[in-house]
């Protein structure tokens, strides 16, 4: 509802997610909980869900319905989070701001006059509208960090190939930066739970080229109130 309520004012939602319900149903049943359970999480819209397009704003993939997941979100539904909104991008997705010919403009929730910035800047808007609290955006040249920059979020790109990009629609060039997907939300401890529960073993199995590295509890130490 909230996400709607968002989208609404500023345009940031470009489908929803068949099928989040029923996950929702299923996770009731299981044993196990996972890092991310019960977790509602918003994704950025080349990143490719199955039933689903993967345009990067561009007319001429509409055509192409998804048959799977790609590996970042069956390891989201691993450990138990709910994908349930996809969010809007510009074309090409090589831009700072977020329009696009199908979609059309997405804007700041905190100034509907400027951007969110882009790529992943629907996402941006969402989270920071208050229509998401955790969301996978990706960044090449700032994608991740200017969204989050302009809508007063936080963000993490994380190194190159550290969480698996296989499924991933992303039609930019064949640049010497490799494009990373990373989290967005409204503060640290969300962009570690969600790495956290992102390099487990389940991601390293469905994507061997994934280094098997696991989260690493020193690298963030919490800072001590004084």
């Amino acid at each position: 509802g909230e996400a709607l309520e968002v989208t609404r004012e500023v345009n940031c939602l470009t489908d929803f997610i068949h099928g989040c319900e029923d996950q929702l149903q299923k996770l009731k049943n299981q044993k196990e909980k996972g890092l991310l359970y019960g977790i509602p999480i918003s994704i950025k819209e080349h990143i490719d869900c199955k039933g689903h397009i993967s345009s990067g704003g561009m007319v001429k993939f509409l055509g192409q319905v998804k048959e799977e997941d790609s590996v970042i979100v069956q390891v989201l539904k691993y450990q138990g989070a709910i994908p349930f909104v996809r969010t809007n991008v510009p074309q090409t997705m090589i831009n700072y701001d977020c329009s696009n010919l199908i979609f059309g403009q997405t804007l700041n929730p905190l100034n509907h006059q400027k951007t969110p910035g882009g790529s992943s800047g629907g996402e941006g808007a969402l989270i920071a509208g208050g229509g998401s609290i955790l969301g996978i955006g990706s960044d090449v040249a700032g994608s991740i960090r200017l969204p989050s920059s302009f809508c007063g979020l936080c963000g993490l790109k994380p190194t190159g190939n550290r969480i698996s990009s296989s499924s991933c629609s992303d039609r930019t060039l064949l640049l010497a930066v490799v494009p990373a997907l990373g989290p967005m939300a409204r503060d640290v401890d969300s962009l570690a739970l969600c790495m956290k529960a992102l390099l487990c073993e389940e991601m390293f199995r469905l994507d061997p080229t994934v280094p098997p590295v696991p989260f690493n509890e020193e690298v963030r130490p919490r800072c001590n109130p004084m």
